[in-house]
């Protein structure tokens, strides 16, 4: 489907993020049969030549290739190995080292794909970069919003929920009014190389490699005592903090042992480098009832464009997907009850950085379904999130992202959690 937003879409220069994926070559395949300008630009983000000298970047970058000789765009390389050592892997590394569980995928949005990336594609010229996400972008009021992808199995607002006003102007999602069967049957249809090729899962830098053995490599583990919370029972040694994540219940190498129940990381001391686990997944050491996010990035807040953006992004007419009037009820709708959540008590900072306790929605990890909670500034760019209904394993390091319905509002870091005291656990 054409966009109807734009008159004349030969005049509009778009530089798609090509992964070797199916998602980026429908992207790249739909913008070029609505007649813009396209041109195609593989990012090499890292080295990843496995053991057998097997450099995965080299086979997605002639997927790359000979999906833009079928669809007859040009393409080109960019290597980002540096940019994203030093802005996303840092980060990474040093979040694991606090004890905390990062979520580098965020960081690699903000600042490599709307980052280092958008800086090349401007100086190639373009008016905009488009990405196989699934998300949309709609301009209203004067200010751009970032709504969920209409496939609710596959929306990506989680990962884009630190993206500016500005990197919005920016941003075109071809495929967020279509579901993941819809892309398929495009690419199937078109006879694309990459129709039938398996989704890419988890960290890219890790790939398919042991995450220990990985981590091993950057980080020394610490081995340390493993304690029953409950009991303060000795249960084992632990490899070392960084490896396990709050929740986590594969890898602890207890089981079978007390009620036969499961046994799950409930906390982590750093100071004494102990890793705290409890038996069975209702035990309130499990839950929490708020946290304290920062870093928040509020969508509507209305930061300043670069000098001359301003005009240029008016001009160029908000690029993105179609409305969410447009885009009609298909999967992944979000139910009325989400939207009118969010209009009860304040006023939904739709518009600004809010100053007063408000409600809305929120995710604390990604599929995860909406959970109603009341926001609260503290001051000093922190907010407390309180839980509408005890939550489980809610983890430092982790993402926070809010939502008015299908709107993401914007989300920040994880801090701090505040747990379920023990005398109120009807979880």
């Amino acid at each position: 489907m054409s966009d109807a937003r734009f008159s004349d879409p030969a005049k509009v220069r778009v530089v798609v993020g090509m992964s070797g994926g199916v998602d980026s070559s429908v992207t790249a395949l739909l913008l070029k049969r609505q007649g813009f300008d396209v041109i195609g630009l593989f990012m090499k983000n890292w080295d990843d030549t496995d053991e057998n000298g097997v450099c995965t970047a080299e086979e997605d970058a002639e997927d790359v290739r000979r999906v833009c000789d079928q669809i007859g765009i040009p393409y080109y390389t960019v290597n980002f190995e540096r940019e994203y050592y030093d802005k996303v892997f840092a980060y990474f590394l040093e979040e694991y080292r606090r004890g905390r569980t990062p979520n580098p995928d965020v960081m690699c949005n903000r600042e490599i794909k709307f980052g280092e990336f958008l800086h090349k594609a401007l100086a190639l010229g373009a008016d905009a970069v488009a990405m196989g996400h699934y998300a949309r972008v709609e301009r209203q009021g004067g200010q751009y919003r970032l709504l969920r992808g209409v496939d609710g199995n596959k929306d990506q607002t989680y990962f884009l929920h630190q993206l500016s006003q500005y990197q919005l102007s920016r941003a075109m999602f071809p495929i967020g009014n279509l579901t993941k069967p819809e892309v398929r049957r495009i690419a199937e249809e078109a006879g694309l190389h990459t129709a039938g090729k398996k989704d890419s899962t988890g960290v890219c830098f890790i790939g398919e490699r042991n995450f220990k053995e990985f981590l091993s490599h950057y980080l020394p583990a610490q081995p340390g005592d493993m304690i029953d919370i409950a009991t303060g029972e000795w249960k084992g040694r632990h490899d070392g903090l960084m490896y396990y994540t709050l929740g986590q219940r594969q890898g602890l190498g207890i089981g079978g042992s007390g009620t036969g129940e499961p046994w799950f990381v409930a906390d982590k001391d750093l100071t004494r480098n102990v890793l705290y686990v409890v038996q069975g997944d209702r035990h309130p050491s499990l839950y929490s009832v708020a946290l304290t996010a920062t870093g928040v990035n509020w969508i509507g807040s209305g930061d300043e464009l670069p000098m001359g953006a301003a005009a240029a992004a008016e001009s160029f007419a908000a690029p993105g997907g179609l409305s969410s009037s447009a885009a009609g009820q298909k999967a992944g709708s979000v139910p009325a009850a989400a939207s009118a959540l969010a209009t009860e008590g304040s006023l939904s900072p739709a518009s600004g950085v809010p100053r007063e306790p408000f409600r809305c929605t929120a995710k604390f990890r990604y599929r995860q379904p909406d959970q109603g909670v009341t926001v609260t500034p503290l001051g000093n760019g922190e907010f407390r999130v309180d839980f509408d209904e005890p939550q489980r394993a809610v983890t430092p390091g982790q993402s926070v992202v809010f939502y008015d319905g299908e709107v993401c509002l914007g989300g920040g870091t994880i801090d701090k959690v505040h747990k379920l005291e023990p005398s109120a656990a009807g979880v």
